[in-house]
C-alpha cells in the first residue's frame, strides 16, 4: 500500500486545495452543505491528479530513469510494473466516474478538461516551450473553476487572474529549479527536452513578470468594488502583505536555498511558508466572516 501511495503522489494532493478558494471567498465556508460539496470536489481532483501522475510516469519512464531524483519514482525504479500501475489507474477512474454523478454538468466538463489537458501535456505539449508552463497554470485555474461550479457560485475575474499568475510563477520557478539541478545541457535534453529551450536568465525574467502579476492582481482584487460590496469591508487590502511575503519567500527558497522543484514539499516543510499561509487564511477568514 505504501508504494501505491507514493505512486499516487499523495504529497502532491495539497495542490488540489485550490478547489476550496471559491468556498472561502463565497461567504459559505461554515455552511455544511457547501463545505461537503467542496470536500467532495477536492477528493475527486485528488483522484484525477493521481491518474494523471500515473499516466505521466508511464509516458516519462525512460527519461525519469536518467533524472537524479525522478529515477526513484515507483515505475521508473521498477517497484511497480506498468501493468500494475495501469490497473491502479483504472480503479481510480471507476471511482471518479461514480463520484462525478453527484456534481453538475459544468463541474463534469471542467474535470474532463483537466484530465484531457494533462494527458495531452504528458504525451506531447510539455515539450513545447512556454506552452508547457501555461498548461501547468491551466490546471490550477481549472481547479478553482471546478470549486466554484461544485458549489454553484461566481468567482471574481481578479481572483481567476491571480490564480493564473500564481500558477505561472510556480511553473516557471519549477523550470528554474530543474535547470539548476541539471547543470549539463545534454542531460537536460534527455530528462526533460523542453529545458533545452530555457535558460536561467529567461526563467528569471518570466518569474519576475509572473510575481508582479500575482501581487498586482491580488491587490486590485482586494480593493475592487465588487469585493468591497460582497464582503462589506475594505479591510481585505490588509491581507496583501501575506501574499507579497509568500512570493518573496518562495523566490528566496529557489534562488538562495536551491529548492523549488517540488512546490508541495516547500509548502509542507518550510516553516515560514506554513506560518505565513496559516496567518493569511486566519486573517482572511476573520475579515470576511466578521462582517456577516
Amino acid at each position: 500500500m505504501k508504494k501505491y501511495l507514493k505512486l499516487f503522489r499523495v504529497a502532491q494532493w495539497i495542490k488540489n486545495t485550490f478547489v476550496f478558494v471559491p468556498l472561502l471567498f463565497s461567504l459559505n465556508l461554515f455552511h455544511p452543505g457547501y463545505l461537503l460539496k467542496s470536500f467532495g470536489a477536492f477528493v475527486l481532483f485528488c483522484l484525477l491528479s493521481s491518474i494523471v501522475y500515473i499516466i505521466n510516469d508511464i509516458a516519462d519512464i525512460e527519461a525519469d530513469k536518467l533524472h537524479p531524483i525522478k529515477k526513484n519514482r515507483q515505475i521508473a525504479s521498477g517497484k511497480i510494473s506498468k501493468v500494475s500501475a495501469l490497473n491502479a489507474a483504472a480503479v481510480l477512474t471507476v471511482i471518479v466516474l461514480l463520484l462525478l454523478q453527484i456534481f453538475n454538468v459544468k463541474f463534469m466538463l471542467t474535470a474532463a478538461a483537466y484530465l484531457s489537458i494533462n494527458i495531452l501535456y504528458s504525451y506531447r505539449l510539455k515539450h513545447i516551450v512556454i506552452l508547457d508552463v501555461f498548461l501547468i497554470a491551466a490546471g490550477f485555474m481549472l481547479r478553482v473553476m471546478a470549486g466554484a461550479y461544485a458549489i454553484e457560485v461566481e468567482t471574481s475575474s481578479w481572483l481567476i487572474l491571480t490564480t493564473m499568475f500564481v500558477s505561472l510563477f510556480l511553473g516557471v520557478m519549477k523550470r528554474r529549479s530543474e535547470l539548476k539541478l541539471i547543470s549539463n545541457g545534454d542531460d537536460a535534453k534527455f530528462t526533460r527536452k523542453v529545458l533545452a529551450h530555457y535558460s536561467s536568465t529567461f526563467t528569471d525574467q518570466m518569474a519576475t513578470v509572473a510575481a508582479a502579476g500575482v501581487i498586482v492582481c491580488y491587490a486590485l482584487y482586494t480593493v475592487a468594488q465588487r469585493t468591497v460590496n460582497l464582503f462589506g469591508t475594505e479591510n481585505m487590502i490588509y491581507t496583501t502583505p501575506f501574499v507579497v511575503f509568500g512570493i518573496f519567500r518562495y523566490m528566496y527558497l529557489v534562488y538562495l536555498v536551491e529548492k523549488g522543484e517540488s512546490t508541495s514539499e516547500i509548502m509542507i516543510t518550510d516553516m515560514p511558508m506554513i506560518i505565513n499561509l496559516t496567518l493569511y487564511i486566519l486573517t482572511t477568514t476573520l475579515i470576511i466572516y466578521s462582517e456577516i
